[in-house]
């Protein structure tokens, strides 16, 4: 993004505004500067996600520090957080591990009051590297175990065990078996367990467990397995993260001419702008259940958030408020000014963000998770998601190609959890 804004404090800020200086590019990270002034110093936090990638199979999410450089603008041309300049420095960590592991060095290096709401897969190589330099990670997007497990580390959703545990109590509503294609992976012989803890529960069968290695260009086999064992009444999940609509292409090729069967999967796997770009309404995934975290992307309670986009992302393309990245950083940024704004203090560090989180600052998102806290006796406490504070989740459903709510309100799964730890364990 090349656009930038002077920022204009309004009264009763009476500091002298100096001229912001435009950020450069410091080893594949940029500095947003924003107006100086207010009644403490700047807080400067860092955003990362990948950008710039080389695999062919590697995760892009240029949204998400978009989204950070966003938030930033908009929050002081209000005045900053409570009086301080928010400064934010992006990283791109090109879904490496060594990206990942040079982002967090940096935020170190620049003694960060925090990594807010930023997207890695690589957390066994960043997060380690936080805790030795005592920055906290506030609002991952959960895509690593670390996230939930870390002393520093302040997750704002249950990540895909939530989901998981979730999507087994939404399936188990209209589904009478249930067949999960899933990695063959460690990380993916976790994810039945979870999955039948919510169909158990509901006198369902356990799911058919269909391994598919991560990196097929093709899942003819899986397919044709999960169409093989198929009868009325039947539903094929998928949670294969990027190669879910790989796998999906394959089975509805398969899928003999007349019939539909009803497929499922959660968020991560299955977005809103994937089902934008395979179709919409006569996309592949119509008619899908998908478990999600928040809100659907239509909900009125987004508002707020489209509106700073509309106002304050200057036509920045990469910033969908449809996708679950961008609306991460959202709830995480709101978790900084809440924090921010409890610190009685002129100065904003990392270990007084870290005090003031773990005193048990509550964070309302406007109705977009249950109100935050992170106290003790707030987490979950199991192996191996002891950081978890929020382990609500959504039902939602594709409908006329947008994901859209299939039941009101969140469905608390914390349950669910502790039984597919007692299960595995």
């Amino acid at each position: 993004m090349t656009g930038r804004r002077r920022t204009a404090y309004p009264r009763p800020f009476q500091f002298v505004i100096g001229t912001a200086v435009a950020g450069a590019l410091l080893s594949g990270c940029g500095v947003l500067p924003g107006g100086s002034g207010g009644s403490g110093e700047p807080v400067t936090v860092m955003t990362w996600a990948p950008d710039q990638v080389d695999a062919a199979d590697a995760v892009t999410m240029p949204g998400v520090p978009a989204m950070a450089k966003t938030y930033a603008r908009w929050i002081n041309e209000r005045g900053g957080i409570d009086g301080r300049e928010l400064r934010v420095i992006t990283c791109d960590e090109r879904d490496t591990a060594a990206g990942a592991e040079r982002c967090a060095r940096q935020a170190v290096d620049r003694e960060v009051a925090a990594v807010v709401g930023s997207y890695s897969r690589h957390g066994q190589s960043a997060i380690p590297v936080l805790e030795s330099g005592g920055i906290p990670y506030i609002g991952g997007y959960g895509a690593s175990d670390e996230e939930f497990r870390s002393y520093l580390s302040y997750p704002v959703n249950g990540g895909q065990s939530a989901l998981l545990a979730g999507h087994g109590r939404q399936l188990a509503g209209g589904c009478e078996r249930v067949s999960l294609v899933r990695p063959d992976s460690l990380g993916g012989a976790r994810m039945p367990q979870l999955l039948n803890t919510g169909l158990l529960a509901a006198q369902r069968p356990e799911s058919t467990d269909i391994l598919a290695p991560e990196n097929a260009t093709s899942y003819d086999e899986q397919a044709g397995r999960a169409l093989k064992r198929r009868a009325g009444g039947d539903c094929v999940a998928a949670v294969l993260g990027a190669r879910t609509e790989t796998f999906f292409d394959s089975f509805r090729r398969l899928e003999p001419e007349g019939e539909r069967v009803r497929i499922s999967s959660v968020l991560g796997s299955v977005s809103q702008p994937l089902i934008d770009r395979t179709g919409g309404r006569t996309s592949p995934f119509e008619g899908a259940f998908v478990t999600g975290w928040y809100p659907d992307a239509g909900d009125a309670r987004w508002n707020g958030m489209r509106e700073v986009i509309r106002e304050h992302a200057f036509g920045d393309t990469s910033i969908d408020p449809d996708d679950t990245g961008v609306q991460t950083t959202w709830i995480a940024y709101t978790v900084l000014k809440a924090v921010v704004e409890a610190i009685d203090d002129d100065t904003v560090t990392a270990n007084k963000v870290t005090s003031a989180l773990n005193r048990g600052t509550e964070v309302d998102t406007g109705g977009l998770t249950p109100v935050l806290r992170w106290r003790f006796k707030d987490l979950l406490g199991t192996s191996p998601y002891p950081r978890i504070v929020n382990a609500d989740v959504t039902f939602q459903v594709v409908r006329e190609g947008r994901l859209t709510a299939q039941k009101k309100g969140f469905v608390d799964v914390t349950e669910a959890l502790s039984d597919a730890r007692r299960a595995v364990g």
